[in-house]
């Protein structure tokens, strides 16, 4: 049995957490805050419940595996989940709006057609088409094994089969980015394109950049489904955790680690803020990377040739708004509703003039779940919208943003009670993490820039866990790098993922 020490309660540490005290070692939690669950947070007021992460979950196999392979009862005796429907619906620029089914690739088809008409469903179910092939080429590799040592496979070779181009007397062209994708493959529909496009932007990741093989960000979730919980998805944070206690994990909460103590070459347990130390044979990281440095002394925990950390990867900026009056029947719970100037909000976002563009991207989240709200004659609305890091959020951006959300939302200023509001700043403070960026999910090709560091490190004993390790951000990549690192820890440096 083996004293694991583990850094932080996020869904990935608490996964290797579970994972680990099942294989029989003695597992204990140090959290700096004073309640689980990291990125998946909660507010609460006036009897009103917001989740400060995502509010909905793809890939739920992730954690149905987590709760088969760590007790008797499965995930949905613990958490009551819920195929969404419509999966979402998308309102254009120019006003056109689609209801997207759930989990269903040919509805999606038939729903684009209608409302974009005849054609544009073909279009983009042979794009998915394609995209599968790339999920295919990079399902294992990417999310189910270890990062290879020689990763830079993943690094140069692009797994989207994109369709060339042929233009006379000139050399054929063919999608290198998923811009390009949307560009050469997409009609040159501009709402076909916004709404791939809008895949990357809701990760933080610039599509004039990202590689094609960003293309199964919307394979993922067509194919797979969107799932909400009852009662947020803080009540998936909540199941985690009494699955680590029923499994006799220890949480220590209010405990910061200032230093990760090392000892003849490797990992030997952690020192606290009060002094104290807490000896292991292994140390599980789940912190950004700002934070793991300041407990290493210096020490370089990359190996030479390693993935390089990420940087300069936007934030956001979500409201909660609390309203009177009962959410109309029929409403969706996600509503997309685009930006009428997509230039400016790309230059907003990733080019050399920063700030919250004039009409961003958002998405508007209107659950219909009982016990996020005081009673039925109220509603729990969420706005969620990619920022820069590091932007300072004025009043008047708020206003701004509660304005746009009227579109969709009719009546909202009459309705609105109060509103809170997170902004990088927040975020920074609850992670650590520079500028309150938010962790991307690792992709291939774009010479390794979109992938993630190993979860192994050049110091022997110390592994990382989290959106910030291999396989990346994101609910479900949270939880399979909980796999990864328990199986590294477990089977040793030989483990290459379950079969």
């Amino acid at each position: 049995m083996a004293r694991i020490v583990v850094i932080g309660a996020g869904l990935g540490a608490m996964s290797a957490a579970a994972r680990l005290a099942v294989a029989g070692h003695r597992v204990v939690v140090y959290e700096r805050g004073e309640t689980f669950g990291g990125a998946v947070g909660r507010v609460e007021r006036d009897g009103f419940s917001f989740d400060t992460g995502p509010g909905l979950l793809h890939l739920p196999a992730v954690y149905r595996d987590l709760f088969v392979k760590t007790g008797k009862e499965p995930l949905e005796k613990c958490v009551e989940l819920s195929q969404v429907e419509p999966a979402v619906r998308h309102v254009f620029a120019d006003g056109t709006t689609a209801d997207l089914p759930n989990a269903s690739r040919a509805g999606v088809g038939e729903a684009l057609d209608t409302a974009l008409g005849a054609g544009a469903g073909a279009r983009w179910s042979a794009f998915m088409n394609r995209a599968r092939e790339a999920w295919d080429r990079t399902r294992r590799p990417l999310l189910e094994e270890p990062l290879w040592p020689n990763w830079e496979v993943l690094a140069e070779r692009e797994p989207y089969p994109s369709v060339p181009l042929k233009r006379l007397l000139r050399r054929e062209r063919r999608a290198v980015t998923l811009g390009e994708v949307g560009e050469l493959e997409l009609g040159g529909d501009a709402r076909l394109v916004a709404l791939l496009e809008q895949f990357a932007l809701a990760q933080g990741l610039d599509p004039r950049t990202t590689p094609a093989s960003a293309a199964v960000l919307p394979y993922l979730e067509q194919t797979f489904g969107t799932w909400s919980a009852r009662g947020g998805m803080r009540a998936l944070a909540r199941a985690v955790h009494e699955r680590c206690v029923a499994r006799r994990v220890e949480f220590v909460f209010g405990a910061t680690v200032t230093r990760i103590v090392e000892k003849d070459g490797k990992a030997a347990g952690v020192e606290l803020a009060d002094g104290t130390t807490a000896d292991a044979d292994f140390v599980v990281a789940g912190v950004a990377p700002s934070v793991l440095d300041g407990m290493l002394s210096g020490v370089n925990i990359r190996a030479e040739g390693d993935v390089p950390a990420r940087s300069g990867l936007p934030s956001r900026l979500t409201i909660f708004l609390a309203l009177s009056g009962a959410r109309p029947e029929g409403t969706p719970l996600r509503t997309v509703l685009h930006s009428a100037d997509r230039q400016d909000e790309l230059d907003r976002l990733f080019g050399e003039r920063p700030g919250l563009p004039a009409s961003p991207t958002l998405s508007v989240l209107r659950p219909d779940d009982p016990e996020l709200t005081p009673d039925a004659a109220h509603e729990a609305v969420t706005l969620t919208a990619t920022v820069p890091a590091r932007l300072e959020v004025t009043a008047e951006d708020v206003q701004r943003v509660i304005t746009r959300a009227e579109a969709v939302v009719p009546e909202l200023r009459s309705r609105l009670l109060w509103h809170e509001v997170r902004t990088p700043a927040d975020v920074a403070e609850a992670t650590g993490a520079h500028g309150g960026a938010v962790p991307a999910p690792a992709l291939a090709a774009a010479g390794g820039r979109l992938l993630q560091p190993s979860n192994s490190t050049r110091l022997p004993g110390l592994l990382t866990v989290g959106g910030w390790a291999h396989p990346g951000g994101g609910l479900p990549h949270a939880g399979m790098s909980g796999t990864l690192v328990a199986g590294l820890i477990v089977e040793g440096p030989e483990f290459r993922g379950s079969q």
